[in-house]
């Protein structure tokens, strides 16, 4: 981590075997970033693998051999679709701590409501946003956002075992919670609750829908 730390960015290509900067990564290092030849650059496929290269002549001269992290048992946030730009802040707070799946989804309460193609539109967006927290961060998983899940009842199928609710009086998180969901502003229905299998609390006051769900992916990396 002190390298990628060290150097003066760190960006995601296809194969970290060969770096090769996409067009827009390009225009970034080369414009706007103005590296200079011999500037050390952090890159990362994404899965795992990264090295340090060189920015030399316009290009990527890698200058150390590849580390590949080791693999780790996914952690997850789900929260509940909400207004304006919060999701967009959910998917980058969580990306930089290093959660690995993140479900927006639907619930009873929920104030947002999309029709698909908003919905693919807005997994797009996200899924550029956690590419760019993933740069910023130095992070070298990409995390999975998966579309948005119609209903409360669909995310407990979907998710299964490992999956608690956040809920005033739960318990502490412990090592059998892998997925955390948090539900809307308004809260969940009785109903809803009902259908998790486990709830844990979150600390502080009523927390806004946004804190709760960073909060929530806070505490689960934390444990590793």
């Amino acid at each position: 981590m002190n390298e990628r730390r060290r150097a003066a960015t760190h960006v995601i290509v296809d194969d970290v075997t060969s770096p090769v900067l996409s067009d827009d990564d390009h225009h970034h290092l080369a414009r706007v970033l103005r590296l200079r030849d011999a500037e050390i650059v952090s890159v990362t496929d994404g899965r795992g693998s990264w090295r340090v290269c060189a920015w030399s002549d316009g290009a990527l001269r890698s200058t150390t051999d590849i580390v590949r992290e080791p693999a780790r048992a996914p952690l997850g946030v789900a929260f509940a679709l909400c207004k304006s730009d919060k999701p967009e802040i959910i998917v980058q707070k969580l990306t930089e701590l290093g959660v690995d799946r993140i479900v927006p989804f639907v619930s009873m309460r929920s104030v947002v409501r999309w029709d698909a193609d908003k919905a693919e539109r807005n997994l797009e967006r996200w899924r550029k946003v956690a590419r760019e927290a993933v740069m910023q961060s130095r992070q070298v998983f990409v995390p999975t956002i998966e579309s948005v899940v119609g209903s409360v009842d669909d995310l407990v199928r979907r998710c299964g075992a490992g999956l608690a609710v956040a809920e005033p009086g739960g318990s502490v998180v412990s090592d059998g919670v892998s997925m955390i969901a948090v539900g809307p502003e308004g809260g969940f229905t009785d109903e809803e609750i009902a259908s998790f299998d486990a709830s844990v609390a979150l600390p502080g006051g009523v927390l806004r829908a946004e804190t709760a769900a960073v909060v929530a992916g806070a505490l689960l990396v934390a444990r590793r």
